[in-house]
């Protein structure tokens, strides 16, 4: 792999960013996106500066399998996030994203964010390691319902629900008071009436070895991985890191706070995505 950035540099994106497109032309580019890649679109994160003091731990996946409670609190949390999360639109690092894979020096995404923004700016190419929220599957039937169809479905069942404020949360739900869930109706499948669950990758869930070896086999296209937005905490992200080492790629990161295995890259560059891509796209530009 080139030499690192002096760490000095970590935090002036000017010299960042003609460091990344030093590092990345000519070559094929695979981006991996994490949440910080949205927080510029409103949409909060759970590992990002100042994140952890406030945040709660996300939704267990066997939990939401077992327990009917754990499944009433998530809808009736998302009924009320839902507005505010399908609302989101695209940001400056989503528009960049997709420049750069019109332009060819993008090959593809892959992306822990189950916001769809990376298609709404554009992006032709996107991996959705942990599913997408736009949608829900039921787990007896595997039927598959629209996130926006749901929602009629739910206001219907919980009149005057919404009608209380609350705060929006990385999964695309919402703080509530355990008090205000008791009396919630929870929708069943429209198809075989049984239980919906959104069409995302839950924690302690696996991502399906089809979408897994789908974004391995996209790496495998690449020349060079660019890490936009995440801290790879979590493995589904990391594993990447760790196959784009073992075959000596260039490999560059955009975050703010912490990265796993930030040692391991080669241009580091501590700014907002918003920030930092649409200057690559015209460093890149100017080759």
């Amino acid at each position: 792999m080139t030499a690192s950035l002096d760490p000095s540099l970590a935090s002036a994106p000017t010299e960042g960013v003609e460091a990344l497109a030093a590092l990345l032309r000519g070559r094929r580019v695979v981006a991996l996106t994490g949440a910080g890649c949205s927080t510029e679109s409103g949409i909060p994160d759970y590992r990002g500066p100042g994140t952890r003091a406030r945040a709660r731990n996300p939704i267990q996946h066997r939990e939401f399998l077992t327990r009917p409670e754990v499944r009433a609190r998530y809808w009736a949390r998302s009924l009320l996030g839902w507005p505010r999360f399908s609302a989101a639109r695209p940001n400056a690092a989503h528009e960049a994203l997709a420049a750069l894979e019109r332009e060819g020096q993008v090959l593809g995404l892959i992306t822990q964010n189950v916001d769809r923004l990376h298609h709404a700016a554009g992006s032709q190419r996107v991996i959705e390691l942990h599913g997408a929220l736009a949608q829900v599957r039921c787990l007896d039937c595997e039927a598959v319902e629209p996130r926006t169809q749901l929602q009629e479905r739910l206001l219907a069942l919980n009149p005057g629900f919404v009608e209380h404020s609350a705060e929006l949360r990385p999964d695309g739900d919402a703080e509530l008071a355990l008090e205000r869930v008791q009396s919630f109706q929870v929708a069943a499948c429209t198809r075989c009436r049984g239980t919906l669950k959104p069409d995302v990758v839950f924690f302690g869930d696996n991502v399906p070895p089809p979408t897994v070896e789908a974004a391995f086999s996209l790496l495998e296209e690449g020349d060079a991985l660019l890490v936009v937005g995440s801290s790879l905490a979590i493995y589904s992200g990391y594993r990447f890191l760790q196959r784009a080492v073992s075959r000596q790629l260039p490999v560059g990161l955009i975050n703010l706070g912490e990265c796993r295995g930030s040692e391991l890259m080669d241009v580091r560059v501590e700014a907002q995505a918003g920030e930092v891509l649409p200057r690559l796209v015209e460093a890149l530009g100017r080759a």
